[in-house]
């Protein structure tokens, strides 16, 4: 951080103090603070000091510290730190702060330095000949997708030109900055995209979209009583995250344990079945250190079985497909992590379009092959699928109000 000095002493004002009406503002600002806590209305009273005389002087600082009973060293220190403050005098009608940050650097704001050195001062913090312009370059004033901008007292001028800035100059220097108006200087609208606005064009299909979504939910089924709640942890809350297990995972509510003569066991399901292998709950988890992966365990007891009541018939195994040039990545479906991709591809099933078509049958045997207890149903595979084959991640976002994965 730069050293930040006080102006020298011929251009400091002898006195200082608040008008009436800001003085009224300054006493009821300490009042807001706890009793022995008044000194931390520094900030403001330094601000209002610099609103009224244009910046903050040596007598400000003083008389502001005398009125919250604080050392004077203690004042200049706020004074000096915040770089917001102004420690020498800047233009009467307007003092230009440049933003120099990365993104508006990348898009123009060396010449809108250019601009200030050509119109107002070939250095920062002086003012030009008659005293009503000055500027400075500064850091992000957080308005980076309208680059480049500058602010002038407190407002924003944003999506500058150098002949547009140089214009804001010249009207301020005529007394006329009230007739710019603040914002966007290239027609966009607030920090909308240039050519308009590309997405939740069409509200009647968002309706449509947010009322079938609670139709879904009103006839959804209760799971039956004694079931578990992890599953419904993860329908509810977040889902697990990638690469974590279920039963790893702190923040996802973990199943209930099916207590039997031996003790704890085996996982109640959610269903009501019999008890289920929690390792076999597919959450991208990476393989055990065995080599065995979650779906493919072949050391699980002969009494852990799916949770469906009618058997899955092998004729409904997904007939398989050519591997395609470019296969879809299956990947951005959410419930689909590097393992279960590569068992479908083993499956012949490659692209979004296979799983879009899967029928009700086909899915529940894939369900049941990769021992899921309908998860993709409720993932809604199908109709993520759906949308990533019609029209890639636009159309998935434009659907479901998120990216993929």
């Amino acid at each position: 951080m730069s050293v930040r000095r006080l102006a020298e002493d011929h251009v400091q004002p002898p006195a200082f103090a608040f008008n009436a009406e800001n003085a009224d503002w300054a006493e009821a600002t300490i009042r807001k603070y706890p009793e022995g806590r008044q000194q931390s209305a520094i900030i403001p009273l330094l601000m209002r000091a610099q609103e009224q005389e244009g910046w903050v002087t040596k007598a400000a600082i003083e008389g502001i510290a005398d009125m919250l009973s604080m050392p004077y060293i203690r004042a200049l220190e706020v004074a000096t730190f915040y770089t917001q403050f102004q420690l020498k005098p800047v233009g009467t009608r307007a003092h230009v702060q440049v933003c120099g940050t990365t993104p508006c650097m990348l898009r123009g704001s060396e010449d809108l330095m250019r601009v200030c050195r050509e119109k107002i001062h070939a250095q920062p913090f002086h003012t030009n000949a008659t005293g009503t312009l000055s500027w400075e370059e500064v850091e992000c004033q957080g308005a980076c997708v309208n680059a480049p901008m500058v602010m002038i007292f407190k407002d924003a001028y944003e999506d500058l030109t150098p002949e547009q800035l140089a214009d804001i100059i010249d009207k301020f220097d005529a007394g006329e900055g009230a007739s710019v108006t603040p914002g966007p200087q290239n027609g966009r609208h607030l920090s909308a995209p240039l050519g308009g606005a590309t997405t939740l064009l069409d509200e009647d299909a968002m309706q449509r979209v947010a009322d079938r979504d609670v139709a879904e939910r009103a006839v959804k089924p209760s799971a039956p009583e004694g079931a578990s709640g992890g599953e419904e942890a993860v329908e509810k809350g977040r889902p697990a995250q990638k690469g974590v297990p279920l039963e790893a995972d702190p923040t996802v509510a973990r199943p209930q344990e099916a207590k039997g003569p031996g003790g704890p066991s085996k996982t109640k399901d959610e269903a009501g079945g019999e008890p289920a292998d929690p390792k076999n709950v597919e959450a991208d988890a990476a393989p055990a250190a065995s080599g065995r992966t979650g779906g493919d365990r072949t050391d699980a007891p002969a009494a852990t079985a799916s949770v469906r009541s009618t058997p899955v018939n092998d004729a409904d195994k997904p007939a398989p497909a050519e591997k395609p040039a470019e296969p879809d990545d299956l990947k951005l479906i959410s419930g689909i992590g590097p393992r279960i991709e590569a068992k479908l591809n083993d499956l012949g099933i490659w692209t979004y379009e296979r799983v879009a078509s899967l029928t009700p049958a086909e899915r529940a045997w894939v369900d049941d092959y990769l021992k899921f207890s309908g998860r993709i149903e409720r993932d809604d595979w199908v109709r993520q699928a759906e949308a990533l084959a019609r029209g890639g991640e636009a159309e998935y976002v434009r659907v479901f109000g998120r990216k993929p994965r």
